[in-house]
């Protein structure tokens, strides 16, 4: 079998499609180990990332929710994080910015490709059962750095964990530069309205469980000392987190607060 045509990102596209959003710059790398360390190191090193948008095209050691591994060939993702600007919305409402990423990349890819793609609290996309992406959101004020690994033309047996899915896989033939110019767009878009509210309004929590694979479903919170929750999600709060009902009582719990969330039954 012939390799996937993966052709590398156009930078002069994607400084273009920036013109009138939250983005100030964007860069390319061909290989990093992560694109949310490379970011948050600049930060430490004096420099104002709020704005700016680091791209690689390989992503040697990529990282999930509590130091979880990831990586996929050359090519084959959408690697990419963003300096969000957090001034004037109080740390209350910062939990929402992982799902309202989420919520931009279900967005983007149901208009582009007429992917029907769902957001599992608090940082996947879906697809079915398949994970199509993941999310990141770290920590490092005034700017929160928020990570991105969309899987576009990876194969069956490429998949660096066999529950994930990809574009390609999916019967999409997607051009890479083309969907992060409109990820950008889409998620800056979602950016202004959560600054201009200062936080979640009710707006954005509609679109959110629109699309959400959690609401409404049984599920097995499990905490940092093994201790389990388990019961119905029933909604998202102000706070973006997932409120999860036990026999009748409801239990508050970020995202910060699990180390897994998978369905009960």
């Amino acid at each position: 079998m012939s390799a996937p045509h993966r052709p590398r990102l156009n930078i002069d596209i994607l400084r273009g499609a920036i013109s009138g959003t939250e983005w100030r710059r964007v860069d390319v790398v061909d290989e990093t180990g992560s694109t949310n360390a490379d970011l948050i190191a600049r930060a430490a090193a004096g420099e104002d990332i709020a704005g700016a948008v680091l791209l690689a095209e390989h992503q040697s050691a990529g990282r999930g929710r509590h130091g979880r591994a990831w990586s996929a060939p050359p090519r084959s993702q959408i690697s990419m994080s963003v300096g969000v600007d957090t001034h004037g919305v109080p740390p209350a409402a910062w939990g929402w910015l992982p799902l309202l990423t989420g919520l931009a990349v279900a967005h983007t890819v149901g208009e582009t490709y007429g992917v029907d793609a769902g957001v599992k609290w608090p940082n996947d996309v879906l697809v079915g059962a398949g994970k199509l992406a993941g999310i990141l959101a770290e920590v490092s004020a005034p700017v929160i750095v928020v990570g991105l690994g969309l899987n576009v033309s990876l194969t069956a047996d490429e998949l660096p964990d066999p529950k994930a899915v990809s574009l390609s896989m999916l019967g999409y033939e997607a051009d890479r530069t083309v969907l992060a110019c409109s990820l950008l767009q889409e998620l800056s878009s979602r950016l202004r309205d959560w600054r201009a509210t200062g936080g979640a309004d009710a707006a954005l929590a509609a679109d959110y469980r629109s699309v959400s694979a959690t609401i409404g479903t049984r599920v097995r919170a499990i905490l940092p000392n093994d201790t389990e929750i388990v019961g119905v999600a029933t909604d998202i709060d102000d706070a973006g987190r997932l409120l999860i009902d036990t026999d009748g009582t409801t239990v508050t719990v970020s995202a910060g607060d699990i180390t897994h969330l998978r369905p009960a039954d």
